[in-house]
């Protein structure tokens, strides 16, 4: 035991308020830097901006060219026909998947369209198992709703199980919380009281507005049959935020045609890809870690990094390039939407509250190989560290050091500095025009109108105001987050008004 490690084990509280300040001092300390550093260090200040320019060249261009990999395999995996091939396993038969379905106050629309979807699955439905896991304290409204879904859904699989996850001491309101419940009650149904082997059993968590592609579980049976590793994988699915992509004002509509490619490229880099959202796992593996843990906000990356510490590091995530279809952030009128999306974005960035978790886990686990580790980590922080940085340096940083000090723009990197970053990032543009190319190609069609010959030039002009969006819908949020952590006002799951 190191010296580091005696450190975090005599200091649990003292490291743990550490590290939650970290993120927040970095992101402030970078976004301020060209501000402070144009006065100090202009020439420093000078080659930071023009080093992130590159990277921020880097990032555009891999971006572009996975999410154009990624739009093919997408397409490929919904022609290919996965049930031929599942058929060929001899106990393909035994394999049953639990979907966990955590609700609050969701519309029974809502819902009603969820399970819709789940039942037109190419793969046997009667072993396909649906926990709908509702909040106690949701109330009449809740099991008004659970008595409709049962009623209409219940013969279509093989259970559509009810359950209200009261509120309990030492557990914090929220998705995790109430997916763990829900998938403990369905173990409990399924394996204790069914006898069913829960070595051929999967589990899915399914947010609530989450369209499934019919052939989700057919690949799914495949992928897990096929594979020697399958109690050390999580499957990840492609995220597009297109069910109400024509309902929502045109800013929302820009941010989440840019989340849903993101999601290509995403998907498609295995060595960074992380469970999100929407994502399946075995059952063997979610019980031997303990499943969801309790008391926290995070959901997603928290179940990775507890099973991939608690697994020695040999936990992947292996993509299945099947589209979830979700929900872009809506509420009543055009200002609550934004509001519900900033809020959305923000329960995204509080994933940076995870730090001292995934650090700590860094430090102390001996029985993980070190590079494995390191570099999990590291690119998480990366993400995380640099969410409220990237569009502060990228928009702003190379204007500032020769407005704020004459001298050095008279210098020849002072005059100099706008240009050769306007110039890196003007070639940025080009992964744009794919990520624009891609989204015209993923998104859904307006219906119940005829489209007006203007209307592709309309739609590729909507993505000028894409700095304005980066900033309230990326930076503004992010900083948020951080900034909340930072002082240790820490954040409640606040659940986004729904439509």
């Amino acid at each position: 035991m190191n010296v580091v490690q005696k450190w975090v084990i005599r200091h649990p509280v003292r490291t743990k308020r550490a590290l939650e300040i970290l993120p927040g001092f970095t992101s402030w300390f970078l976004i301020l830097f060209p501000v402070w550093g144009s006065f100090v260090v202009p020439n420093l200040v000078a080659y930071y901006i023009i080093a992130f320019s590159v990277y921020w060249f880097y990032r555009s261009m891999t971006t572009a060219a996975l999410a154009v990999l990624g739009y093919f395999k997408l397409k490929s995996y919904q022609v290919y026909d996965w049930m031929a091939d599942v058929k060929l396993f001899p106990d393909h038969k035994k394999i049953h998947h639990i979907v966990v379905i955590p609700t609050y106050k969701e519309p029974l629309t809502t819902l009603e369209r969820t399970l819709e979807h789940l039942s037109r699955q190419t793969f046997m439905c009667k072993n396909i198992h649906i926990m709908l896991s509702f909040e106690d304290r949701e109330g009449d409204p809740a099991r008004e709703k659970a008595k409709t879904l049962l009623k209409k859904y219940e013969k279509l699989f093989g259970h559509v199980w009810i359950t209200f996850h009261p509120d309990l001491p030492g557990e914090v309101k929220g998705k995790s919380s109430n997916t763990s419940w829900g998938a403990k009650e369905a173990k409990r149904l399924l394996v204790d009281e069914g006898k069913l082997d829960i070595d051929y059993i999967t589990i899915t968590s399914e947010d609530a507005d989450a369209l499934l592609h019919p052939q989700y579980f057919a690949a799914l049976t495949y992928h897990f049959l096929d594979n020697p590793a399958r109690y050390h994988t999580i499957w990840q699915g492609v995220l597009l935020f297109y069910n109400n992509i024509w309902k929502v004002p045109l800013p929302v509509r820009v941010f989440s045609s840019i989340a849903s490619v993101m999601q290509l490229c995403v998907v498609t880099r295995q060595d960074r890809l992380i469970n999100f959202s929407t994502y399946t796992a075995s059952l063997k593996m979610i019980d031997s870690i303990g499943y969801w843990d309790v008391d926290v906000v995070p959901e997603d990356w928290r179940l990775f990094f507890k099973a991939f510490f608690a697994l020695q590091g040999k936990v992947t995530v292996e993509p299945i390039f099947l589209p979830i279809m979700a929900d872009a952030a809506e509420a009543q009128g055009v200002w609550n939407t934004m509001i519900n999306q900033y809020e959305q974005v923000k329960r995204w960035a509080w994933g940076v509250s995870d730090t001292p978790y995934i650090v700590s886990k860094w430090i102390n686990s001996d029985d993980v190989p070190f590079w494995d580790k390191t570099i999990r980590v590291f690119r998480v922080l990366e993400d995380h560290f640099l969410w409220p940085v990237n569009w502060f340096a990228i928009t702003l940083g190379a204007l500032l050091p020769p407005l704020l000090n004459e001298t050095f723009s008279r210098t020849i990197i002072g005059k100099t500095l706008p240009q050769v970053t306007s110039g890196i990032l003007t070639l940025c543009l080009l992964a744009l025009l794919v990520i624009i190319v891609l989204n015209f190609r993923l998104r859904p069609r307006r219906e119940g109108r005829r489209i007006p010959i203007l209307t592709p030039i309309w739609e590729v002009l909507e993505f000028a105001i894409m700095p304005i969006i980066g900033f309230f819908f990326s930076a503004l949020p992010g900083l948020d987050a951080h900034t909340r952590l930072l002082l240790g006002k820490y954040m409640e799951y606040r659940v986004t008004e729904k439509v």
